[in-house]
């Protein structure tokens, strides 16, 4: 069943959906009337030669320069070639569905002036995974994600290579294959393809979803730690996060208590010692915080998903207005409180691996979890790499949002830096997945490093389906493989389904 798109209703898991599970999307009927009536107002003032910007001015500082009629549709085709300057490496297909899907929904809301053939075209690329090959690097963000928006659409007009049935082919090799012709674009058609957030938008929309998950992985790798580690389970008592009252925290130390319940390796204040470390102790203080900031920028992401972000907006043809909707300030923000929000999940992970490998820290456990240590290393070097990605991630975590560079000879003299934003958010997720999975590995291997204590019935579950793959380690190997096997569970969410079908979802 297809995604129906109105350019309102697109949730995130909508989004997912379509991004990652290939679900087809349409057109609802109200959107399709919508987009027919805009079209139809941008034909009355081109006939008219009024002015108009993006529809027969020039663009940018150049917004001065008048275009005749006859010319109205090489501008377009001109804005696309001109515009295309993206850098580096290409985005993955997710983001590029991504960035395909958004920018459809945006065109569905009416207000852009686009054809319905043209936007049924892209529709159509989305449909059958011809995705355009868009580079992650150039977009200052502001007037839109112009650069790398720039490439998406210029396969609507036969220009540029894309991914179709694992191969990477001219576009013009593609549309042959099914008869087509490429496009020629009519007035403000250029213009309503590129001047959007979608890009940024699409980037984070995906990291903030897995993001999600990963704070319920994180509770689980702490509570496997936390019994490692013969964790005071009174810290969790949901008295005391009541008592202050955030969701995310009370949501945490629950999640927890039910993944340790029945444990034998927890212990009460006062058996072992009166107090834990913070980063045993604050864990549900630490992950709640995250959750929290992740539920306020899931809305944020959410309202961007269905917004209208071109320029001008045609609400009637005596009512077109240039305005500032392509800015992607309110995103950049967001973005940058996600790399925080997301960067703090490794802290505290990287410091629960620490106290697990540390002799001093570690309740008993032999120095860096291997027997023999000194002729073997064991777990020493894996704290390096989580140390060294932590370290990464509070360079990432750098707020991208503050920068501003003025481009267009100053007519565009505030930009927001949201896709770098976005761009480095991704890039904390992964090494925060990492960091996660060195602590489900140390943690695994702290336990069967004890005496023989019954884990909790969750732990049970997760510490079961890590050892199918990831075996003890009774004297050195090479790490690296074993930590990429973990990471595929950690993001393939094996650990986290497992665990839910038996104790019900995670908060």
């Amino acid at each position: 069943m297809a995604v129906i798109l109105d350019g309102n209703s697109l949730t995130l898991e909508n989004f997912i959906s379509v991004v990652r599970k290939n679900e087809k999307i349409c057109l609802s009927e109200k959107a399709i009337k919508k987009i027919q009536n805009s079209q139809e107002i941008v034909e009355k003032i081109v006939d008219k030669e009024r002015i108009v910007y993006g529809v027969n001015t020039g663009f940018g500082k150049l917004s001065h320069v008048k275009i005749n009629k006859v010319e109205v549709e090489k501008l377009q085709a001109n804005l696309l070639k001109s515009h295309s300057c993206g850098i580096g490496e290409v985005f993955n297909e997710e983001v590029t569905r991504g960035i395909m899907l958004l920018r459809i929904n945006a065109l569905a809301k009416g207000f852009s002036g686009i054809r319905l053939n043209t936007l049924e075209r892209l529709i159509f690329y989305l449909n059958e995974n011809i995705l355009p090959l868009i580079p992650e690097k150039g977009s200052l963000g502001a007037s839109g994600d112009l650069a790398p928006l720039s490439h998406m659409a210029s396969s609507l007009i036969g220009i540029g290579k894309v991914r179709y049935l694992g191969k990477l082919l001219d576009i013009s090799e593609v549309l042959n294959k099914f008869k087509l012709k490429a496009l020629s674009l009519s007035a403000k058609e250029g213009l309503s393809l590129i001047n959007g957030t979608q890009v940024m938008t699409s980037v984070g929309a995906i990291t903030t979803y897995d993001a999600l998950q990963l704070v319920k992985q994180a509770d689980i790798a702490a509570s496997l730690s936390f019994e490692a580690l013969r964790g005071i389970k009174d810290a969790m008592d949901n008295r005391i996060h009541q008592a202050r009252g955030h969701k995310g925290q009370i949501d945490t130390a629950k999640n927890i208590l039910n993944i340790t319940k029945d444990s034998t390796y927890l212990t009460n204040q006062g058996d072992i010692r009166v107090q834990d470390a913070y980063s045993l102790r604050c864990t549900p203080q630490v992950h709640g915080a995250t959750k929290d900031a992740l539920e306020y920028i899931k809305t944020k992401v959410e309202i961007e998903m269905n917004a209208a972000t071109d320029n001008p907006l045609i609400f009637n043809e005596e009512c077109v207005i240039s305005g500032g909707n392509f800015h992607g300030q309110p995103m950049a923000i967001i973005f940058d409180f996600l790399k925080v929000a997301i960067s703090e999940i490794a802290n505290i992970s990287e410091r629960r691996i620490e106290r697990l490998v540390n002799p001093t820290l570690n309740e008993g456990l032999p120095a860096f979890l291997v027997k023999n240590s000194g002729l073997n290393s064991g777990f020493m070097i894996t704290q390096y790499s989580a140390a060294s990605l932590v370290s990464e991630n509070k360079v990432l975590a750098h707020p991208a949002s503050v920068d501003s560079i003025p481009s267009s000879a100053n007519q565009e003299d505030h930009v927001s830096m949201g896709t770098i934003a976005a761009r480095g958010a991704r890039d904390i997720l992964f090494n925060t997945q990492n960091v996660l999975a060195i602590e489900f590995m140390a943690s695994c291997q702290a336990l069967d490093l004890r005496e023989s204590h019954n884990l909790g019935r969750g732990s049970k579950i997760a510490y079961d389906l890590i050892r199918q793959e990831i075996p003890f380690i009774s004297e050195d190997v090479v790490m690296s493989p074993l930590i990429d096997k973990m990471y595929e569970l950690v993001t393939k969410e094996n650990i986290l389904n497992s665990l839910e079908k038996k104790l019900g979802k995670l908060l």
